[in-house]
């Protein structure tokens, strides 16, 4: 075998005779895994370790018209990157769900009308084949404006439109309304008779299900659950700390606080240690996300899990297949109690 030979990258064909498969079966596999069994799959992963083979996304873009990368796109204030973990734990599962497919992910940031503007125009230029959209607000214009272009979108979390009805976008989410009925019914089973909510913001999917869950359960058990118990924040420290401060003031005989995201539950104990409030003997505290802020400190927050591997997984699984073609779809995925010091 001369040098050159000895040189020359190894192609799809390569990977085909070492996997014993056809050339159309690598095809299939290196765009989307399509009607491609398991077993080939498996033994085309395997050819392309042993080959070395490296997809020339540039030729393949020609020839599919797709960029083979996908964006991942936050419409908030670029600060909320780095104060929220959930976005940063999202960020991280979606990278390595899309790894497993070898397509990159480009993280944008559109929290001003200017980077919707820029954003808009970059995505419908064909820079890349579809979005994750992570958006709290109800009404976001980016996701209506992305699927009127033509433009796969999966979002983070259940989209209302401004009518406050589930925006017709494919989403997963988990069950925040359930998932606040289990921490609450919590709260209650301790004995705990004045239970207040920081809420989040009642423009915010999550902010109105999870009000709703603390409502309903409250309801069911003949305890008040009135507007006086009720605060809310943006989902940052310190509003928590603010709106439990409020409670406090307003309804200094609470003995419980169920707070809509770990990371204003940070803040809400903030509150009641400036109170002189005992966590929990005075005041039982839940939260909700199970996000790295619940053990980022004591007492450690008991909280409401929600499964971020799985809903960055099936955000990556529902795109890919809007891709391909499918149509849009809904996954709501179930949360789990998590029992700490807190409560």
């Amino acid at each position: 075998m001369s040098g050159s030979e000895r040189r020359r990258p190894p192609t799809i064909h390569d990977v085909a005779r070492e996997a014993g498969v056809s050339r159309g079966t690598v095809s299939r596999f290196l765009n989307g895994g399509h009607n491609v069994s398991p077993a080939a799959a498996d033994a085309v992963r395997a050819a392309i370790r042993r080959t070395g083979y490296v997809v020339n996304r540039h030729a393949r873009s020609l020839i599919t018209g797709r960029s083979d990368s996908v964006a991942f796109l936050l419409t908030e204030p670029q600060e909320k990157l780095f104060e929220d973990p959930n976005f940063n734990v999202l960020l991280r599962g979606c990278t390595q769900a899309l790894a497993a497919h070898d397509i990159p992910l480009l993280l944008m940031i559109a929290g001003t009308p200017a980077e919707r503007r820029r954003v808009i125009r970059y995505v419908t230029a064909g820079h890349v084949d579809g979005v994750l959209l992570v958006s709290s607000h109800t009404g976001d214009p980016m996701a209506e404006q992305l699927t009127k272009a033509g433009i796969p979108v999966v979002a983070s979390g259940k989209p209302i439109d401004r009518s406050g009805r589930t925006a017709r976008i494919a989403h997963v989410a988990a069950d925040d309304r359930e998932g606040a009925r289990d921490i609450v019914r919590h709260l209650v089973s301790l004995g705990r008779r004045r239970i207040a909510t920081v809420a989040g913001p009642p423009d915010t999917p999550g902010g109105v299900d999870r009000l709703a869950g603390w409502r309903e359960v409250l309801a069911e058990a003949g305890l008040p659950a009135g507007d006086d118990l009720v605060a809310h924040g943006d989902y940052s420290r310190d509003s928590g700390r603010r709106a439990a401060a409020e409670l406090l003031e307003r309804a200094p005989d609470v003995d419980a606080l169920f707070v809509a995201s770990d990371l204003m539950a940070r803040g809400a104990l903030t509150a009641l240690e400036q109170a002189g409030r005992r966590v929990p003997d005075d005041v039982a505290v839940g939260g909700f996300d199970d996000s790295p802020a619940a053990v980022a400190g004591l007492p450690e927050l008991t909280t409401v899990r929600q499964p971020w591997d799985r809903i960055s997984t099936e955000m990556v699984r529902v795109l890919l297949g809007l891709i391909g073609g499918e149509e849009p779809s809904a996954v709501i995925l179930p949360t789990e109690l998590v029992r700490r010091q807190s409560a």
